[in-house]
């Protein structure tokens, strides 16, 4: 299990756009999946211990914040050819056992992992309801085996300080998790082994 750090996207970043099946077959952008108070992007999978960590956690995510007017949309780059529990049509399993109520999407070119300098599952993008990041890095500080209790509680705490108007966390910690699984000459420039 190789642990992989986010590359911390610098902070102000206008979220770019996307257009990408989810698992129920439509097509989601950016604007379909965002929130009048803020909108997180994720970068997940099926098959990464380190997803599987934080599962349940994400799926509360869902439950507390999107009644709240935050966004939430996951997306899944990983190159289904070598991971192939990874396709989209496990991805519908993934969804409805995990009782995902976000969009799960699948980045087929991996472009959109490119466009937010995503490098690792699961990575998190929590942008404001002008689409500027405010946070990025890890979901809180538990890790498989680590003993920690997984909680959700940077990125919750980033959540309540937009929802409440307040200023972000100083203190940004980057995610870590399995590296993308980037298709045979597909590796982005920003990405360190």
């Amino acid at each position: 299990m190789v642990r992989t750090p986010s590359t911390m996207l610098p902070l102000g970043t206008q979220a770019p756009d996307f257009q990408l099946p989810n698992v129920d077959g439509r097509l989601v952008s950016l604007a379909d999946a965002a929130g009048p108070q803020g909108t997180v992007v994720m970068f997940i999978c099926n098959h990464c211990p380190f997803v599987k960590h934080v599962a349940d956690q994400l799926a509360a995510l869902g439950r507390d914040y999107l009644s709240r007017g935050i966004g939430i949309v996951a997306i899944s780059s990983n190159d289904v050819a070598t991971h192939p529990s990874d396709s989209p049509e496990q991805m519908v399993h993934e969804a409805e056992e995990r009782g995902y109520l976000f969009p799960y999407l699948y980045d087929a070119t991996q472009g959109v992992a490119h466009e937010y300098h995503a490098a690792c599952t699961p990575d998190f993008f929590l942008f404001d309801g002008d689409k500027s990041l405010v946070y990025r890095g890890q979901l809180d500080s538990s890790r498989p085996g680590s003993q920690i209790p997984v909680t959700g509680g940077d990125l919750r705490m980033a959540l309540e300080s937009l929802l409440t108007g307040g200023k972000t966390l100083v203190e940004q910690k980057p995610s870590i998790g399995c590296n993308i699984k980037w298709k045979p000459g597909n590796e982005p420039p920003y990405f360190a082994h």
